[in-house]
Protein backbone atom coordinates (compact mmCIF):
# COMPACT_ATOMS: atom_id res chain seq x y z
CA UNK A 1 0.00 0.00 0.00
CA UNK A 2 1.64 3.34 -0.95
CA UNK A 3 1.16 5.89 2.15
CA UNK A 4 0.05 9.53 1.71
CA UNK A 5 2.53 12.34 1.36
CA UNK A 6 3.10 15.52 3.04
CA UNK A 7 4.74 18.63 1.61
CA UNK A 8 4.83 17.37 -2.06
CA UNK A 9 4.73 20.79 -3.96
CA UNK A 10 7.52 21.47 -1.50
CA UNK A 11 9.86 18.65 -2.78
CA UNK A 12 12.13 20.21 -6.01
CA UNK A 13 11.12 19.26 -9.42
CA UNK A 14 13.69 15.71 -9.41
CA UNK A 15 12.30 14.62 -5.98
CA UNK A 16 8.74 15.05 -7.11
CA UNK A 17 9.51 12.85 -10.79
CA UNK A 18 11.65 10.29 -8.25
CA UNK A 19 8.81 10.08 -5.84
CA UNK A 20 6.07 9.60 -8.47
CA UNK A 21 8.09 7.22 -10.87
CA UNK A 22 9.43 5.14 -7.81
CA UNK A 23 5.85 4.65 -6.03
CA UNK A 24 3.72 4.98 -9.29
CA UNK A 25 5.07 3.38 -12.35
CA UNK A 26 6.80 -0.28 -13.08
CA UNK A 27 9.62 0.91 -14.90
CA UNK A 28 10.65 3.94 -12.75
CA UNK A 29 13.51 4.64 -14.82
CA UNK A 30 11.93 4.66 -17.84
CA UNK A 31 9.23 6.48 -16.51
CA UNK A 32 11.99 9.13 -15.46
CA UNK A 33 13.77 8.92 -18.80
CA UNK A 34 9.92 9.96 -20.70
CA UNK A 35 9.38 12.47 -18.53
CA UNK A 36 12.84 14.16 -18.81
CA UNK A 37 12.93 13.81 -22.61
CA UNK A 38 9.60 16.09 -22.96
CA UNK A 39 11.68 19.07 -20.47
CA UNK A 40 12.87 22.07 -22.99
CA UNK A 41 16.64 22.12 -23.42
CA UNK A 42 16.72 25.67 -22.90
CA UNK A 43 16.48 26.02 -19.36
CA UNK A 44 14.87 29.85 -19.25
CA UNK A 45 12.08 28.17 -21.26
CA UNK A 46 11.81 25.26 -19.11
CA UNK A 47 11.27 27.43 -15.91
CA UNK A 48 8.54 29.35 -17.91
CA UNK A 49 6.52 26.41 -18.51
CA UNK A 50 7.47 24.66 -14.70
CA UNK A 51 5.96 27.83 -13.37
CA UNK A 52 2.79 28.27 -15.31
CA UNK A 53 0.76 25.58 -12.80
CA UNK A 54 1.53 23.95 -9.20
CA UNK A 55 4.03 20.83 -8.90
CA UNK A 56 4.66 20.17 -12.64
CA UNK A 57 7.31 17.45 -13.73
CA UNK A 58 7.60 17.89 -17.42
CA UNK A 59 5.73 19.18 -20.55
CA UNK A 60 2.51 17.86 -22.15
CA UNK A 61 2.91 17.75 -25.76
CA UNK A 62 0.08 18.37 -28.46
CA UNK A 63 0.59 18.46 -32.33
CA UNK A 64 0.68 22.25 -33.15
CA UNK A 65 -0.63 22.39 -37.19
CA UNK A 66 -1.88 24.98 -39.48
CA UNK A 67 -5.24 25.38 -42.00
CA UNK A 68 -3.64 27.88 -44.61
CA UNK A 69 -6.25 29.59 -46.58
CA UNK A 70 -9.15 30.85 -44.74
CA UNK A 71 -10.22 34.22 -46.34
CA UNK A 72 -11.97 35.99 -43.46
CA UNK A 73 -13.58 39.35 -44.45
CA UNK A 74 -11.32 39.58 -46.95
CA UNK A 75 -8.17 39.01 -44.99
CA UNK A 76 -6.26 35.85 -45.85
CA UNK A 77 -5.44 33.88 -42.52
CA UNK A 78 -3.21 30.45 -42.06
CA UNK A 79 -4.98 29.43 -38.36
CA UNK A 80 -2.77 27.56 -36.29
CA UNK A 81 -4.33 24.69 -34.23
CA UNK A 82 -3.12 22.26 -31.54
CA UNK A 83 -5.28 19.19 -31.15
CA UNK A 84 -4.25 15.48 -30.87
CA UNK A 85 -6.99 14.11 -33.28
CA UNK A 86 -6.45 13.33 -36.60
CA UNK A 87 -8.07 14.70 -39.35
CA UNK A 88 -9.62 17.89 -37.65
CA UNK A 89 -6.53 19.93 -39.59
CA UNK A 90 -6.90 18.59 -42.79
CA UNK A 91 -10.84 19.14 -42.58
CA UNK A 92 -10.60 22.60 -41.50
CA UNK A 93 -7.90 23.27 -44.51
CA UNK A 94 -9.93 21.41 -47.12
CA UNK A 95 -13.43 23.75 -46.26
CA UNK A 96 -11.20 26.80 -46.25
CA UNK A 97 -10.04 25.97 -49.30
CA UNK A 98 -13.78 25.47 -50.58
CA UNK A 99 -14.76 28.51 -49.63
CA UNK A 100 -11.94 30.43 -50.12
CA UNK A 101 -13.01 30.40 -54.11
CA UNK A 102 -16.48 31.58 -53.80
CA UNK A 103 -15.96 34.50 -51.19
CA UNK A 104 -14.22 33.16 -48.39
CA UNK A 105 -16.22 33.74 -44.59
CA UNK A 106 -18.11 36.67 -43.13
CA UNK A 107 -17.62 37.43 -39.90
CA UNK A 108 -19.32 40.12 -37.35
CA UNK A 109 -19.10 40.80 -33.44
CA UNK A 110 -22.44 41.17 -32.16
CA UNK A 111 -21.49 41.75 -28.37
CA UNK A 112 -18.24 41.56 -26.33
CA UNK A 113 -20.46 41.98 -22.79
CA UNK A 114 -19.06 39.85 -20.19
CA UNK A 115 -20.95 38.48 -16.83
CA UNK A 116 -19.47 38.01 -13.40
CA UNK A 117 -21.96 37.72 -10.35
CA UNK A 118 -22.07 38.09 -6.52
CA UNK A 119 -24.15 35.75 -4.76
CA UNK A 120 -25.48 36.27 -1.54
CA UNK A 121 -28.29 35.07 0.99
CA UNK A 122 -30.77 38.06 2.48
CA UNK A 123 -32.93 37.45 4.89
CA UNK A 124 -35.29 40.21 5.82
CA UNK A 125 -37.84 42.04 3.53
CA UNK A 126 -36.68 42.74 -0.23
CA UNK A 127 -38.29 45.62 -0.64
CA UNK A 128 -35.54 46.95 1.52
CA UNK A 129 -33.11 45.86 -0.17
CA UNK A 130 -34.17 47.45 -3.35
CA UNK A 131 -33.92 50.44 -1.40
CA UNK A 132 -30.64 49.99 -0.06
CA UNK A 133 -29.50 48.67 -3.27
CA UNK A 134 -30.30 52.24 -4.91
CA UNK A 135 -28.55 54.08 -2.34
CA UNK A 136 -25.46 52.02 -2.21
CA UNK A 137 -24.89 51.46 -6.34
CA UNK A 138 -23.26 54.26 -6.71
CA UNK A 139 -20.38 53.61 -4.15
CA UNK A 140 -20.04 49.77 -5.52
CA UNK A 141 -18.78 51.63 -8.49
CA UNK A 142 -16.70 54.28 -7.01
CA UNK A 143 -15.17 51.41 -4.36
CA UNK A 144 -13.87 49.76 -7.46
CA UNK A 145 -12.33 52.62 -8.73
CA UNK A 146 -8.91 51.46 -8.19
CA UNK A 147 -9.11 48.19 -10.15
CA UNK A 148 -11.18 49.48 -12.81
CA UNK A 149 -9.51 52.95 -13.34
CA UNK A 150 -6.96 51.48 -15.94
CA UNK A 151 -9.34 49.56 -17.73
CA UNK A 152 -11.36 52.19 -18.33
CA UNK A 153 -8.86 54.49 -19.66
CA UNK A 154 -8.87 51.98 -22.44
CA UNK A 155 -12.75 52.01 -23.04
CA UNK A 156 -13.62 49.03 -20.94
CA UNK A 157 -14.70 48.75 -17.12
CA UNK A 158 -18.05 47.76 -15.42
CA UNK A 159 -20.91 48.52 -17.26
CA UNK A 160 -23.89 47.54 -15.37
CA UNK A 161 -24.77 46.29 -11.40
CA UNK A 162 -28.30 44.73 -11.10
CA UNK A 163 -29.45 43.24 -8.43
CA UNK A 164 -31.81 40.32 -9.10
CA UNK A 165 -33.79 38.44 -6.86
CA UNK A 166 -33.61 34.80 -7.26
CA UNK A 167 -35.67 33.55 -4.36
CA UNK A 168 -38.64 32.45 -6.48
CA UNK A 169 -35.47 29.51 -7.17
CA UNK A 170 -34.01 29.65 -4.02
CA UNK A 171 -35.32 30.69 -0.82
CA UNK A 172 -33.25 34.26 0.66
CA UNK A 173 -31.04 33.74 -2.88
CA UNK A 174 -30.59 37.03 -4.62
CA UNK A 175 -27.35 37.77 -6.67
CA UNK A 176 -25.48 41.15 -7.59
CA UNK A 177 -25.53 40.70 -11.67
CA UNK A 178 -22.35 42.56 -13.33
CA UNK A 179 -21.43 43.33 -16.84
CA UNK A 180 -18.31 44.25 -17.90
CA UNK A 181 -16.36 44.85 -21.11
CA UNK A 182 -12.27 43.52 -20.81
CA UNK A 183 -11.36 44.89 -24.67
CA UNK A 184 -7.98 42.72 -25.64
CA UNK A 185 -8.29 40.83 -22.18
CA UNK A 186 -10.32 37.41 -21.22
CA UNK A 187 -10.94 39.43 -18.31
CA UNK A 188 -11.45 36.79 -15.50
CA UNK A 189 -8.57 38.41 -13.12
CA UNK A 190 -10.66 41.61 -13.52
CA UNK A 191 -14.08 40.93 -13.12
CA UNK A 192 -12.94 38.12 -10.46
CA UNK A 193 -11.18 41.28 -8.22
CA UNK A 194 -13.78 43.54 -9.33
CA UNK A 195 -16.85 41.31 -7.79
CA UNK A 196 -14.50 40.56 -4.49
CA UNK A 197 -14.83 44.33 -4.09
CA UNK A 198 -18.14 44.94 -4.83
CA UNK A 199 -19.14 42.29 -2.33
CA UNK A 200 -16.86 43.60 0.14
CA UNK A 201 -18.62 47.15 -0.16
CA UNK A 202 -22.11 45.53 -0.17
CA UNK A 203 -21.54 44.18 3.19
CA UNK A 204 -20.11 46.24 4.61
CA UNK A 205 -22.69 49.19 4.01
CA UNK A 206 -26.03 46.71 4.73
CA UNK A 207 -24.32 46.92 8.08
CA UNK A 208 -24.48 50.33 8.45
CA UNK A 209 -28.30 51.06 6.66
CA UNK A 210 -30.26 52.20 8.89
CA UNK A 211 -33.21 50.34 7.61
CA UNK A 212 -31.95 47.43 8.21
CA UNK A 213 -32.83 45.52 11.25
CA UNK A 214 -30.53 43.24 12.54
CA UNK A 215 -30.85 40.11 11.29
CA UNK A 216 -30.96 41.95 7.65
CA UNK A 217 -27.57 43.64 8.36
CA UNK A 218 -26.04 40.22 8.53
CA UNK A 219 -25.90 39.71 4.05
CA UNK A 220 -24.16 36.24 3.88
CA UNK A 221 -22.32 36.66 0.59
CA UNK A 222 -21.66 32.98 -0.67
CA UNK A 223 -19.01 33.47 -3.71
CA UNK A 224 -18.32 36.66 -5.60
CA UNK A 225 -17.18 34.88 -9.33
CA UNK A 226 -17.21 35.44 -13.13
CA UNK A 227 -19.27 33.32 -15.38
CA UNK A 228 -18.33 31.35 -18.43
CA UNK A 229 -21.92 31.58 -19.86
CA UNK A 230 -21.71 35.01 -22.20
CA UNK A 231 -24.68 35.38 -24.04
CA UNK A 232 -24.19 38.54 -24.72
CA UNK A 233 -20.65 38.33 -25.85
CA UNK A 234 -21.51 36.69 -29.33
CA UNK A 235 -19.55 36.69 -32.51
CA UNK A 236 -21.41 35.25 -35.82
CA UNK A 237 -19.60 33.74 -38.78
CA UNK A 238 -21.24 32.65 -42.33
CA UNK A 239 -20.55 31.23 -45.44
CA UNK A 240 -22.78 31.83 -48.54
CA UNK A 241 -22.89 30.63 -52.52
CA UNK A 242 -25.56 29.84 -55.27
CA UNK A 243 -26.41 26.39 -54.99
CA UNK A 244 -24.77 25.22 -58.55
CA UNK A 245 -21.46 26.11 -56.96
CA UNK A 246 -21.67 23.44 -54.14
CA UNK A 247 -19.79 20.53 -56.35
CA UNK A 248 -18.21 18.60 -53.23
CA UNK A 249 -19.06 14.95 -54.64
CA UNK A 250 -19.27 13.03 -57.85
CA UNK A 251 -22.33 11.26 -56.25
CA UNK A 252 -24.41 14.02 -54.93
CA UNK A 253 -25.19 16.89 -57.41
CA UNK A 254 -25.26 20.47 -55.59
CA UNK A 255 -28.52 20.38 -54.87
CA UNK A 256 -29.08 17.23 -53.22
CA UNK A 257 -26.07 18.46 -51.23
CA UNK A 258 -27.44 21.77 -49.93
CA UNK A 259 -30.83 19.97 -49.07
CA UNK A 260 -28.79 17.32 -47.35
CA UNK A 261 -26.78 19.93 -45.29
CA UNK A 262 -30.05 21.18 -44.30
CA UNK A 263 -31.96 18.04 -43.10
CA UNK A 264 -28.75 17.63 -41.56
CA UNK A 265 -28.58 20.82 -39.24
CA UNK A 266 -32.36 20.17 -38.64
CA UNK A 267 -32.25 16.60 -37.20
CA UNK A 268 -29.25 18.15 -34.73
CA UNK A 269 -32.33 20.65 -33.56
CA UNK A 270 -33.92 18.26 -33.06
CA UNK A 271 -32.34 15.23 -32.04
CA UNK A 272 -29.73 15.83 -28.98
CA UNK A 273 -27.88 12.75 -29.27
CA UNK A 274 -26.71 14.01 -33.05
CA UNK A 275 -26.67 17.83 -31.63
CA UNK A 276 -23.85 17.15 -29.17
CA UNK A 277 -21.99 14.98 -31.46
CA UNK A 278 -22.57 17.99 -34.05
CA UNK A 279 -21.24 20.45 -31.90
CA UNK A 280 -18.75 18.55 -30.37
CA UNK A 281 -17.31 18.69 -33.83
CA UNK A 282 -17.71 22.76 -34.09
CA UNK A 283 -15.57 22.83 -31.06
CA UNK A 284 -12.49 20.81 -32.61
CA UNK A 285 -12.27 23.68 -34.80
CA UNK A 286 -12.79 26.10 -32.32
CA UNK A 287 -10.95 24.27 -29.35
CA UNK A 288 -8.02 23.98 -31.30
CA UNK A 289 -7.53 27.42 -32.43
CA UNK A 290 -8.20 28.72 -28.82
CA UNK A 291 -5.68 25.96 -27.18
CA UNK A 292 -3.46 27.50 -29.86
CA UNK A 293 -3.53 30.74 -28.66
CA UNK A 294 -3.68 30.40 -24.92
CA UNK A 295 -6.77 31.33 -24.04
CA UNK A 296 -9.10 29.02 -21.98
CA UNK A 297 -10.53 26.14 -23.79
CA UNK A 298 -13.00 24.91 -21.25
CA UNK A 299 -14.47 28.56 -20.35
CA UNK A 300 -15.34 28.32 -24.02
CA UNK A 301 -16.59 24.91 -24.18
CA UNK A 302 -18.91 25.20 -20.99
CA UNK A 303 -20.67 28.25 -22.40
CA UNK A 304 -20.59 27.45 -26.18
CA UNK A 305 -22.97 24.18 -24.71
CA UNK A 306 -25.21 26.09 -22.29
CA UNK A 307 -25.17 28.63 -25.61
CA UNK A 308 -26.69 25.31 -27.46
CA UNK A 309 -29.61 24.86 -25.15
CA UNK A 310 -30.20 28.35 -24.59
CA UNK A 311 -33.96 27.75 -25.90
CA UNK A 312 -34.66 24.91 -23.42
CA UNK A 313 -33.92 22.34 -25.43
CA UNK A 314 -30.30 21.26 -26.48
CA UNK A 315 -29.73 22.35 -30.63
CA UNK A 316 -27.11 22.62 -33.01
CA UNK A 317 -24.69 25.60 -33.04
CA UNK A 318 -25.11 26.34 -36.68
CA UNK A 319 -27.79 26.93 -38.97
CA UNK A 320 -28.30 26.61 -42.75
CA UNK A 321 -30.92 27.73 -45.38
CA UNK A 322 -31.58 28.05 -48.96
CA UNK A 323 -33.37 31.32 -50.39
CA UNK A 324 -33.94 31.98 -53.93
CA UNK A 325 -31.36 29.63 -55.14
CA UNK A 326 -28.48 30.63 -52.61
CA UNK A 327 -26.60 28.21 -49.70
CA UNK A 328 -26.15 30.07 -46.15
CA UNK A 329 -24.50 28.19 -43.71
CA UNK A 330 -23.83 30.43 -40.54
CA UNK A 331 -22.93 30.23 -36.45
CA UNK A 332 -23.65 31.74 -33.82
CA UNK A 333 -21.26 31.35 -30.87
CA UNK A 334 -20.16 33.52 -27.34
CA UNK A 335 -16.93 33.91 -27.02
CA UNK A 336 -15.28 35.42 -24.46
CA UNK A 337 -10.95 35.67 -25.55
CA UNK A 338 -8.31 37.70 -25.02
CA UNK A 339 -5.43 38.54 -26.97
CA UNK A 340 -3.48 40.52 -24.07
CA UNK A 341 -2.37 38.51 -20.29
CA UNK A 342 -1.95 35.09 -19.17
CA UNK A 343 -0.22 32.49 -21.41
CA UNK A 344 -0.78 35.13 -24.54
CA UNK A 345 2.77 37.35 -22.95
CA UNK A 346 4.00 34.44 -21.55
CA UNK A 347 4.43 31.08 -23.76
CA UNK A 348 6.56 31.23 -26.93
CA UNK A 349 4.47 29.28 -28.86
CA UNK A 350 1.18 31.77 -27.96
CA UNK A 351 3.08 34.06 -29.12
CA UNK A 352 4.19 33.01 -32.05
CA UNK A 353 0.36 31.79 -33.13
CA UNK A 354 -0.66 34.96 -32.60
CA UNK A 355 1.96 36.84 -34.59
CA UNK A 356 0.99 33.94 -37.49
CA UNK A 357 -2.45 35.57 -37.11
CA UNK A 358 -1.14 39.19 -37.72
CA UNK A 359 -1.55 39.79 -34.09
CA UNK A 360 -4.87 40.18 -33.84
CA UNK A 361 -7.36 42.00 -31.19
CA UNK A 362 -9.72 40.22 -29.19
CA UNK A 363 -12.43 40.73 -31.67
CA UNK A 364 -10.53 39.70 -34.27
CA UNK A 365 -9.50 36.59 -32.99
CA UNK A 366 -13.35 36.19 -32.10
CA UNK A 367 -14.20 35.67 -35.50
CA UNK A 368 -10.86 34.00 -36.49
CA UNK A 369 -12.21 31.25 -33.39
CA UNK A 370 -15.50 31.01 -34.78
CA UNK A 371 -14.73 30.58 -38.69
CA UNK A 372 -12.35 27.64 -37.55
CA UNK A 373 -16.03 26.44 -36.08
CA UNK A 374 -18.23 26.80 -38.72
CA UNK A 375 -15.34 25.04 -41.39
CA UNK A 376 -14.84 22.06 -39.00
CA UNK A 377 -18.73 21.28 -38.52
CA UNK A 378 -19.24 22.27 -42.82
CA UNK A 379 -16.21 19.67 -43.56
CA UNK A 380 -17.66 17.08 -40.38
CA UNK A 381 -21.53 17.07 -42.35
CA UNK A 382 -20.05 17.25 -46.15
CA UNK A 383 -18.62 13.66 -45.28
CA UNK A 384 -21.46 12.57 -43.43
CA UNK A 385 -24.08 12.80 -46.22
CA UNK A 386 -21.77 11.72 -49.11
CA UNK A 387 -18.72 9.26 -48.74
CA UNK A 388 -19.43 8.83 -44.68
CA UNK A 389 -17.18 9.77 -42.13
CA UNK A 390 -14.60 7.28 -41.90
CA UNK A 391 -13.21 7.28 -44.97
CA UNK A 392 -11.88 10.81 -44.93
CA UNK A 393 -11.38 9.90 -41.07
CA UNK A 394 -9.55 6.62 -41.11
CA UNK A 395 -6.63 7.32 -44.16
CA UNK A 396 -5.74 10.34 -41.15
CA UNK A 397 -5.19 7.49 -38.82
CA UNK A 398 -3.61 5.49 -40.86
CA UNK A 399 -0.17 6.43 -39.13
CA UNK A 400 -1.46 6.10 -36.03
CA UNK A 401 -1.95 2.45 -36.37
CA UNK A 402 1.14 2.30 -37.72
CA UNK A 403 2.73 3.61 -35.33
CA UNK A 404 1.13 1.29 -32.98
CA UNK A 405 2.03 -1.40 -35.12
CA UNK A 406 6.18 -0.27 -34.76
CA UNK A 407 6.10 0.24 -38.43
CA UNK A 408 9.65 1.61 -40.26
CA UNK A 409 9.38 4.26 -42.80
CA UNK A 410 9.51 2.38 -45.53
CA UNK A 411 6.70 -0.22 -44.19
CA UNK A 412 4.62 3.02 -43.88
CA UNK A 413 5.25 4.45 -47.14
CA UNK A 414 3.88 1.00 -48.56
CA UNK A 415 1.17 1.01 -46.18
CA UNK A 416 0.12 4.15 -47.52
CA UNK A 417 0.42 3.24 -50.73
CA UNK A 418 -1.60 0.34 -50.93
CA UNK A 419 -4.30 1.95 -48.71
CA UNK A 420 -4.73 4.71 -51.24
CA UNK A 421 -7.04 2.25 -53.41
CA UNK A 422 -8.28 -0.34 -49.87
CA UNK A 423 -10.95 0.74 -47.29
CA UNK A 424 -8.84 2.15 -43.55
CA UNK A 425 -9.70 0.43 -40.96
CA UNK A 426 -8.70 -0.94 -37.64
CA UNK A 427 -8.43 -4.60 -38.87
CA UNK A 428 -7.84 -4.44 -41.93
CA UNK A 429 -4.34 -2.22 -41.52
CA UNK A 430 -2.89 -4.79 -39.10
CA UNK A 431 -4.03 -7.49 -41.63
CA UNK A 432 -2.36 -5.78 -44.34
CA UNK A 433 0.72 -4.90 -42.32
CA UNK A 434 1.32 -8.98 -41.02
CA UNK A 435 1.06 -9.75 -44.83
CA UNK A 436 3.78 -7.16 -45.42
CA UNK A 437 5.84 -8.41 -42.96
CA UNK A 438 5.52 -11.71 -43.69
CA UNK A 439 6.70 -11.47 -47.56
CA UNK A 440 9.60 -9.38 -46.08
Amino acid sequence: MIDPIVGFSKLSKQEKIDWVAERYTQNPKKAKNILESYWNSEDEVQKLHDEFIENTITNYYLPLGIAPNFLINGKLYAIPMAIEESSVVAAASKAAKFWLDRGGFKSEIIGTEKIGQVHFMFYGDSFKLVEFFNTVHSKLLEEAKPLTKNMEKRGGGILKIELRNKTTELKDYYQLHCTFETLDAMGANFINSCLEQIAQTFKSEAQQFALFNEKEKQVEIVMSILSNYVPGCIVRAEVECAIRDLKTSTSVSPNEFANKMLRAIAIANVEPHRAVTHNKGIMNGIDAVVLATGNDFRAVEAGAHAYAAKDGKYKSLTNASIENGVFKFWIEIPLALGTVGGLTNLHPLVKLALEILQQPTAKELMQIVAVAGLAQNFAAISSLITTGIQEGHMKMHLLNILNQLGATEVEKNDMVNYFKNHTVSHSAVVEAFEKLRSNT
